[in-house]
């Protein structure tokens, strides 16, 4: 497969709309006073730095799965989206459509908690790490004697601060403490459903789920999930057979890429090497094999490349 150009909406504003926001991945642009627009770009960023380079096909994969998730799971909570079909966009020309084709997401405004909604399965990345230090996750305690990558006696919430940088770890009560009661209790037990709706369906494909980030938002004075779900941007998935205790298995995502950066001359801040061409088709496929697995299909239009 060949990989296309990959959008980077740097320099490729969407025309006629106004610029909101402009993140590691996502563009967000004013609609009108209820809804916003999401153009997932092929941007990707490792220890916070965002590449100059992007990886084709990633941010439609991001909107697929996305919407795949939160089509299927709004009997446990709302959310956002309302649509994720161009011809929803009035105004564009025929180029921009192609370029925006499977990568945008139509989506309610809705107010963001102040807190990063992430549950853990098993031990891994710095869970694991800060468990070696405190037998603890965010205050979490846990058994003593688990090692990388066990399975955890059950899923926990680790919910994080919302920095430009690095994410600061709070314990449960801090984020009851930053949102309030309500919200919490709604956006907890959300999150816990959310990630035993997404473990066991996962599980019948033959991936494991080890964590993922939710991101909740307030509308109408109702808790309703944003942003993205269970995508390999905010989650750890990793293939059942490849799973071991005491090691960390290959995930689907930019684990290549961050592999292949520990191992060059760099201090971990801008400006980024130069990325090796091959690791962005690596990367790339990584993405869409999980995208065909999760969904059953890639993106339109990957096929014939």
């Amino acid at each position: 497969m060949a990989c296309a150009s990959p959008f980077l909406g740097r320099d490729q504003r969407v025309p006629g709309l106004e610029l909101l926001a402009s993140g590691k991945v996502r563009d967000v642009y004013a609609l009108d006073a209820r809804h916003l627009l999401f153009v997932t770009t092929d941007r990707v960023s490792a220890f916070d730095v965002v590449m100059r380079e992007g990886v084709p096909f990633k941010g439609q994969v991001l909107t697929a799965i996305s919407a795949f998730w939160f089509a299927r799971t709004r009997d446990i909570i709302d959310n956002h989206l309302v649509s994720t079909s161009v011809d929803d966009l009035h105004g564009l020309d025929a180029g921009w459509r192609e370029r925006l084709q499977g990568r945008v997401m139509i989506v309610r405004r809705a107010q963001p908690t102040s807190v990063e909604w992430v549950v853990r399965g098993y031990l891994a990345g710095s869970g694991w790490k800060e468990y070696r230090e405190r037998q603890s996750i965010c205050g979490v305690p846990l058994p003593a004697g688990l090692v990388q990558s066990a399975r955890l006696p059950t899923p926990i919430l680790t919910p994080t601060t919302k920095e430009a940088a690095h994410d600061l770890p709070l314990t449960p009560e801090q984020a009851c403490e930053r949102v309030g009661k309500p919200i919490f209790d709604a956006a907890h037990k959300a999150a816990l459903e959310l990630f035993a709706r997404g473990t066991r369906e996962l599980d019948g494909l033959g991936i494991l789920l080890a964590d993922t980030k939710f991101e909740f938002g307030v509308l109408d004075n109702r808790v309703i999930l944003i942003d993205e779900a269970l995508t390999p941007d905010s989650s750890r998935f990793w293939e059942k057979r490849d799973w071991k205790l005491g090691g960390s298995p290959p995930s689907y995502d930019k684990q290549i890429l961050r592999d292949w950066l520990e191992a060059q001359p760099w201090n971990k801040e801008y400006p980024p090497p130069t990325l090796d061409p091959a690791i962005v088709r690596r990367v790339s496929e990584r993405y869409l094999e999980i995208c065909a697995k999760i969904t059953g299909s890639v993106p339109a239009g990957v096929e014939a490349r």
